[in-house]
């Protein structure tokens, strides 16, 4: 037969703590409040030792002893004692110690409190005294529809309930509460070992035995785990119940204790059953084999003694070393800080002799949460200190750290001196941490690309919705950003758009800062949209009247109006501005009386201001002839008149067909462009 004991077997470290505490208590005027654990052996040793059970604080007198054993017990019951003036021995289990805060300090925010364990268990009564007894205590998945009323939820369990159950309650609760709630796991450490080993036990044996109290909560839940396993599973509190003969048919068998077995009960059932164990002491001895402790493992140990010098704490609740004060993680060393029973997280510093420290995993938890950090992207900043041929050298939070010349920027790096003293963002690319080596290798471009990957999704998402969101003729206002020769810059929505210059104005300008303000808004009208190109063209005059808009209503035939000559055509004559965009012509034969037959040499200068009289309009063609002379006197006549030369009486001719030209070229549509071509 093969038998199979657990590891973790005997006293957890909290009840191991309560017993040896009331043991060493032990004389007149002590009691425990309640059974201190489920074992009817122990129990009787306490008795013999001369501790009773009191199952109420009423009845203690002033200078009597209480133990508050490691189920713990509501607030009520600590402020009740003081008052009574009872010296209690708080020896709750740090595990239930840690849960009673978080009820305490959730139910004072104004969470509702559920607790998910037996509610006659005294644990579970002692948390929901931490919440003035307004806790919701469910030991199956109904929950009460009253509780998914509630706007916030804290939940705690048990410390010895049986984590699939607790799971398997906290999916349920998640599919139907959908409001703010926290979650704290709070079964044992210990508790889930024991479970965890009782599951590969059953597993793979052909018989289990389960030793512990009838009324213990963590031995009945490593009884359901090995039931649900193996058939044939055997539940007793002590040795003295068991059938050796019964167990002789299986070929392996596996033994599993509650929380609150001691060791010795775990060890006769192993030694009556296995033909190989010659000893009690034997078996201990497999029991003890362990890994040899290393340097720089992390341990964690309890807190036995607080004083002057610091601590002493247990290891695995045997050894018992020595914490002083330099080396806990405190800048002042406080003795009120540090509670019995509490748990620490320590370092060995070395093996011979033997050394721990809490300050030094502090800073272990801090390289290893910076690592974890930088594994998980951190971005960083270094000042570069050095370089190389493959890049450049830093230093970040006591890591040595590499970026490699391509690594840098997105383009190509020559002069890598340049770098030195400078300050670069970057991210690890490889993390490499352990005793001897703290090495990073970062790189700046993989954070530039990310960034610019964003800002170029950005980009095309916005022109994705712009293009989408304009079309031609659509009237849109836009900001002028920058001037170019050929136009202005203007931004649409976010997007530029471009105003050539010539849609700027109907007239001639020069530069679009003649029409437009940088930094104006203005309306525009869309004249050609290139999605493809992402290009969008904007018009401005388009929206403005037209100088011949108004010609009409504001000149008839006859009127005299004044101008400014623009320019003058030898043969054709002066073109006068009437106002900006309406020109008119002063032919060659309407400025003066005396013949004239080039315009540029009569006494019109451009930029002269004169007065003309208008002879003819023509508001569709944008045309209007003017004349000088109409608002001239006319020379007197000579009686006697003299023929001309012939080469005069040509010439006049010209100049009248000319002007018949130019009044015919009107009717006709031809241009002023086509008729100063000819």
């Amino acid at each position: 037969m093969k038998v199979t004991i657990a590891k973790n077997s005997g006293f957890c470290m909290g009840v191991k703590r309560a017993v040896d505490t009331a043991l060493s208590l032990a004389g007149e005027n002590v009691y425990v409040l309640g059974e201190i654990i489920h074992n009817e052996g122990v129990l009787e040793k306490l008795e013999k030792a001369g501790i009773k059970t009191v199952n109420s604080i009423q009845g203690l007198k002033e200078g009597d002893t209480l133990i508050i054993r490691s189920h713990g017990v509501g607030k009520q019951v600590f402020e009740e004692l003081d008052k009574m003036k009872v010296n209690a021995i708080n020896l709750t289990c740090p595990f239930v110690i840690k849960t009673q805060k978080i009820v305490e300090e959730y139910y004072l925010k104004g969470y509702k409190i559920v607790i998910f364990g037996k509610p006659d268990h005294p644990e579970v009564i002692g948390l929901n005294g931490w919440c003035d007894n307004t806790a919701t205590i469910l030991h199956s998945n109904d929950l009460p529809s009253d509780l998914l009323l509630e706007e916030k939820v804290c939940i705690v369990a048990q410390t010895t309930s049986s984590k699939e159950k607790f799971d398997d309650f906290l999916n349920i609760f998640g599919k139907s509460y959908a409001k703010t709630v926290v979650i704290f796991k709070t079964i044992c450490y210990t508790t889930l070992e024991r479970q965890k080993e009782a599951l590969e036990l059953s597993k793979n044996c052909d018989a289990m035995v389960v030793i512990g109290g009838s009324s213990s909560s963590n031995t009945k839940k490593l009884y359901d785990i090995c039931l649900s396993n193996c058939k044939n599973t055997f539940f007793v509190s002590s040795p003295k119940g068991l059938d050796y003969n019964l167990l002789k048919r299986y070929k392996s068998v596996g033994i599993v204790s509650g929380a609150s077995t001691p060791l010795d009960e775990s060890m006769e059932v192993y030694l009556t059953m296995s033909e190989k164990i010659e000893s009690m002491e034997q078996v201990m001895d497999l029991l003890a084999e362990k890994p040899a402790l290393r340097k720089g493992d992390k341990i964690t140990v309890t807190i036995s003694e607080v004083n002057d010098e610091g601590l002493k704490v247990y290891h695995d609740g045997k050894t018992e070393i020595t914490l002083g004060k330099d080396q806990l993680a405190c800048e002042v060393f406080e003795k009120s800080n540090y509670v019995l029973g509490n748990e620490l997280e320590v370092i060995v510093m070395s093996v011979k002799p033997f050394a721990i420290s809490e300050k030094e995993i502090l800073v272990k938890k801090q390289e290893e949460a910076l690592v974890e950090e930088l594994k998980n992207g951190k971005v960083f900043n270094v000042t570069v200190s050095g370089f190389n041929k493959g890049g450049l050298t830093a230093t970040y939070e006591g890591f040595s750290v590499f970026v490699p010349a391509g690594e840098i920027k997105l383009g190509f790096v020559k002069e890598l001196d340049k770098y030195v003293n400078k300050t670069l963002r970057v991210k690890a690319l490889k993390v490499e941490y352990g005793k001897r080596k703290k090495d990073i290798v970062a790189s700046q471009k993989v954070i530039l690309a990310e960034e610019k990957a964003v800002r170029d999704a950005e980009i095309a998402a916005k022109e994705e919705a712009f293009f989408a969101s304009i079309a031609e003729n659509d009237v849109v206002t836009g900001t002028v950003a920058r001037f170019a020769k050929f136009g202005a810059f203007v931004v649409v929505n976010g997007f530029d758009c471009l105003a050539h210059v010539s849609d700027l104005s109907w007239t001639n300008v020069k530069s679009p800062a003649d029409v437009l303000e940088v930094g104006k808004e203005y309306d525009f009208v869309v004249l050609k949209v290139d999605k493809e190109n992402k290009k969008v063209s904007i018009g401005y005059k388009q929206l403005q009247p037209k100088p011949w808009d108004g010609v009409s209503e504001k000149y008839a035939v006859g009127d005299v109006i004044s101008g400014k000559v623009v320019r003058i055509v030898p043969h054709l004559g002066a073109f006068v501005e009437v106002e900006k965009g309406v020109d008119g012509l002063v032919h060659v034969s309407q400025i003066q009386y005396e013949f004239l037959e080039d315009a540029s040499k009569s006494s019109l200068k451009v930029g002269q201001e004169v007065d003309v009289k208008i002879l003819a309009i023509d508001v569709e063609k944008e045309k209007m002839n003017l004349s000088i002379k109409a608002l001239l006197d006319a020379p007197v006549k000579e009686e006697k008149k003299e023929e001309k030369p012939k080469k005069e009486r040509k010439a006049k001719k010209e100049n009248d067909d000319e002007m018949r030209g130019w009044t015919e070229s009107t009717d006709s549509g031809i241009s002023l462009g086509e008729l100063l071509s000819k």
